[in-house]
């Protein structure tokens, strides 16, 4: 994500949407990474090797992949678009109060963020959880129902609130997500700015934008507890002590009481790994192919 002003670049740049929806489109091929987090942080007593045998157990390979059609591809085609265009935005006109670019990162990571919750997220992330979480009925002794079926019961019985159940625990894990992903991403930038003695105005190669955006993924985990919470709220689990009607606090309280802190940090390696990949494919890659379009624009 280009946190600077391209030189004759006037008013808003739609071209983003359409970046931001096809790089993140390529995020989904982590779509195990995000089923392990998600089992592993709905079901927090299991290690990761009963985590991966539970998800072998579903299908195989198959079983990875829970969610990814048609959840993961509506979510992730338009929370990018919406991602990209926003946090650009925020981070060209961040840059040109003079704003410094690890500051400009982030609050263009947390502005697009917040969109991406509210405008596509909730209902794709309630719906990807449910997916994945479902298919705890089946080891009752029931089959578990079609995604759609899932989709049609929730509608009925919440309406648009139930869809987008857990969705304020979205909005705060995207915003501390992405405002740290580019904000750590672009703070390691200029540090191998200055590393390497080059000025603002130097290209980085692509190791060294790699190398940023990985460790802009990796920190950024340090708000797993939200994303354990964002992970119960949305569960189709039912527990006696879960509460009736759950809230970020009182779904905080309630895992923090069952698991305690270990449990508010589980699923955090396979986190890792997926907000890395995704961090590399959103700020890094998403760089080059906005110069690559902006340069077939001014052919």
């Amino acid at each position: 994500m280009a946190i600077q002003k391209e030189p004759g670049q006037k008013g808003v740049n739609w071209s983003n949407i359409a970046v931001g929806g096809i790089m993140n489109m390529v995020t989904t091929l982590g779509q195990p990474l995000e089923v392990l987090k998600t089992q592993m942080a709905a079901n927090r007593s299991q290690s990761m090797l009963q985590a991966l045998q539970t998800v072998w157990s579903r299908g195989g390979v198959s079983g990875f992949y829970q969610g990814l059609i048609p959840w993961a591809w509506i979510e992730a085609s338009t929370k990018g678009a919406v991602l990209l265009f926003t946090a650009s935005e925020i981070e060209t006109a961040a840059t040109g109060f003079g704003v410094s670019p690890a500051a400009a990162g982030l609050l263009g990571g947390m502005g697009g963020g917040i969109a991406q919750a509210y405008a596509t997220m909730g209902f794709c992330t309630c719906m990807k959880t449910a997916e994945i979480t479902r298919h705890k009925q089946a080891a009752a002794g029931v089959a578990p129902p079609s995604t759609w079926a899932v989709f049609a019961d929730i509608y009925r019985r919440e309406g648009i609130r139930g869809i987008n159940k857990g969705v304020n625990a979205v909005a705060v894990r995207q915003c501390t997500n992405w405002g740290s992903r580019m904000g750590f991403a672009r703070l390691a930038e200029s540090s191998i700015r200055q590393i390497k003695g080059k000025g603002e105005n130097d290209k980085l190669t692509a190791l060294e934008k790699i190398t940023s955006s990985t460790i802009g993924g990796a920190l950024a985990t340090w708000n797993q507890p939200i994303e354990v919470v964002r992970v119960e709220m949305q569960s189709m689990a039912k527990s006696a002590n879960r509460p009736e009607k759950p809230t970020i606090l009182n779904t905080l309280s309630y895992v923090y009481k069952e698991n305690g802190m270990k449990g508010l940090y589980r699923g955090v390696t396979p986190r890792i790994g997926l907000g890395i990949w995704q961090t590399v494919c959103m700020v890094s890659f998403a760089d080059y192919v906005k110069a690559w379009v902006k340069g077939e624009e001014a052919r």
